[in-house]
């Protein structure tokens, strides 16, 4: 019987189930279902930086995307699935009950946000990293030194300490936490218990302040020093982590039936969704992948004799097996890169929504499509003319904080900038400065790296843009100076959720070789321009004195 696997990648807006063949990594089926409660903007507060999402919306898509992934499959391969894997958003924890049982599932905090998951992008608990940061650099262990020496907002337990804080139900209700990544496999394999669960090396140790060296998480008095309100939790938790090509467990018969499986599917441990795509898009050593999307997340690895006993200052963490097992894992990344395309364009579309919208001179049913034509238009139509306009040291100049900085140097209370604006200035103009300014974000990342000591020779992308947007990917391969591989696979994240469930459910015995027999290979390559790019190294000095002014504005 031919073998094939299940990935999920859950991203911000919907699950994603793509049924692979094992032995060539070809996609047999794939389904896609949008968070229902999320599309309807529940439970969020943008102007407060409130992003949650409910625990019902994974559990719903899951099933449905699977289910609609094997109807759309050949007859009998639901019977030749021998393994699933997920990979989530991160870090995108939720309080947990002592079964861990995540609280919005108790009727009594049914529609409650601070029972959600956290999503990765909400930025509440800025006061509460900056707490964390501040003691972890006065005793004699600096707890963040392997996330780059700085805690992020986005993190697991700056967002924990906010919620204990924020709502007293809450606080007396909660017994642990779980993130996304870990929740979805102990939910399928039976084993949710807090303490029990198999943890994400992956989670664990970019967001968690897990690492070996001081065996595990933090002490519990590091805890109740930051607040007596995280006494006991640690308690609640875990010592070990686990990379992602071992297996969590075999599916419950619940979930067997509800997916349509059988009891014999390994369930492999999750990760998040970048560093899956990462594998997914066929990383090596000396090979920077970035996932391009709403943020950005650039993942790499290295040879332990590679890093050494290197601490590389500013990003989001070096971990033991947090992407290949066997290698260190580092991640940096962007808090907005297609966030800030969308940004404008919903500037944009302002009075076409709100002015159409109110003519008398069109049905209701004209205005509709009018309105949708047109904002559906918007970004292609600026790339376009954004395309032609010449590069020039005088141009416009943006930087990229309109969601704050992750890497280099996380630091969420930062904001975006667009100068040197004339009465001449355009919108393709000031579009072509965004998408500059997400490269230059992209150009310092990749600098950190490079003033530390680890090579980078080659650069591939993967996500929507990478595939929907020349504009924007010859504009970062200008400014960047090296050539951009795209990735054929769309769904990478999938992808390389469905290598580690090959590996996980025993049909190859490393990594490395799922992602030889399973890897689609590369789409296209963009090649730098030598003048753009010598005249983006002016612009980018400009870039880099605009966020220093920027940085003292706060």
């Amino acid at each position: 019987m031919e073998k094939y696997v299940i990935g999920l990648d859950y991203g911000t807006d919907s699950c994603r189930a793509v049924i692979t063949d094992v032995a060539t990594g070809s996609e047999v089926a794939s389904s896609v279902q949008h968070y229902p409660r999320w599309a309807e903007g529940k439970y969020c507060d943008p102007q407060r930086n409130q992003y949650r999402q409910h625990p019902l919306d994974y559990t719903e898509t899951l099933e449905a995307s699977v289910r609609d992934a094997l109807a759309k499959a050949p007859a009998g391969v639901a019977a030749g699935v021998v393994g699933i894997a997920f990979d989530t958003t991160g870090s995108t924890p939720v309080l947990t009950d002592a079964q861990g049982v995540p609280l919005a599932l108790l009727p009594e905090f049914a529609e409650n946000p601070n029972a959600m998951f956290v999503l990765w992008k909400d930025h509440t608990a800025i006061a509460e990293a900056a707490e964390i940061n501040a003691l972890a650099k006065t005793g004699e262990t600096d707890y963040t030194a392997y996330e780059g020496g700085i805690y992020s907002s986005e993190w697991v337990w700056a967002k924990v300490l906010r919620l204990l804080r924020a709502d007293a139900g809450i606080r007396k209700a909660a017994y642990s936490w779980v993130e996304h990544c870990d929740w979805i496999p102990a939910l399928l394999t039976g084993n949710t218990r807090p303490e029990t669960l198999l943890r994400s090396r992956c989670a664990a140790g970019h967001k968690a302040m897990w690492h070996p060296s001081w065996n595990g998480l933090p002490p519990e008095r590091f805890f109740t020093q930051l607040d007596p309100l995280l006494a006991g939790f640690r308690a609640h938790l875990f010592t070990d982590a686990y990379p992602s090509d071992r297996p969590a467990g075999k599916l419950t018969e619940e979930w067997a039936d509800r997916l349509g499986l059988s009891t014999h599917v390994t369930v492999a441990v999750g990760a998040f969704d970048c560093h899956m795509g990462a594998v997914g898009a066929q990383i090596t050593p000396g090979a920077i992948v970035r996932v391009i999307g709403t943020s950005t997340c650039d993942i790499m690895v290295s040879a332990y004799e590679e890093i050494g006993n290197r601490l590389i200052p500013g990003i989001c963490g070096q971990v033991d097996g947090s992407v290949i097992p066997g290698m260190i894992g580092l991640e940096a990344g962007q808090s907005a890169f297609g966030d800030i395309y969308a940004w404008f364009r919903r500037v944009l579309e302002f009075p076409v929504t709100r002015l159409i919208a109110q003519s008398q001179l069109l049905t209701d049913s004209v205005k509709r499509q009018l309105i949708d034509e047109t904002v559906d238009n918007i970004l292609p139509v600026l790339s376009e003319e954004a395309a032609k306009t010449p590069v020039s040291e005088s141009a416009v100049v943006a930087v990229d904080w309109m969601n704050g900085r992750r890497t280099p140097d996380a630091n969420q209370l930062l904001k975006g900038t667009i100068t040197g604006l004339t009465l001449g200035s355009t919108a393709p103009a000031i579009f072509r400065a965004l998408v500059e300014a997400t490269a230059f974000g992209s150009k310092a990342i990749i600098d950190r790296f490079i003033e530390n000591g680890i090579e980078i020779r080659e650069v591939i992308g993967i996500g929507g843009i990478s595939l929907k947007s020349p504009f924007v990917m010859q504009t970062l391969a200008d400014v960047l100076g090296m050539p951009i591989k795209v990735s054929k696979a769309e769904q990478a994240c999938a992808a390389g959720a469905a290598m580690f469930a090959a590996v996980a459910a025993g049909a190859y015995a490393k990594v490395e070789e799922a992602q030889k027999a399973m890897g689609q290979g590369f789409a296209a390559t963009y090649i730098p321009d030598a003048s753009r790019h010598e005249i983006y190294e002016q612009l980018y000095k400009k870039y880099m004195e605009a966020g220093k002014a920027s940085e003292k504005w706060l």
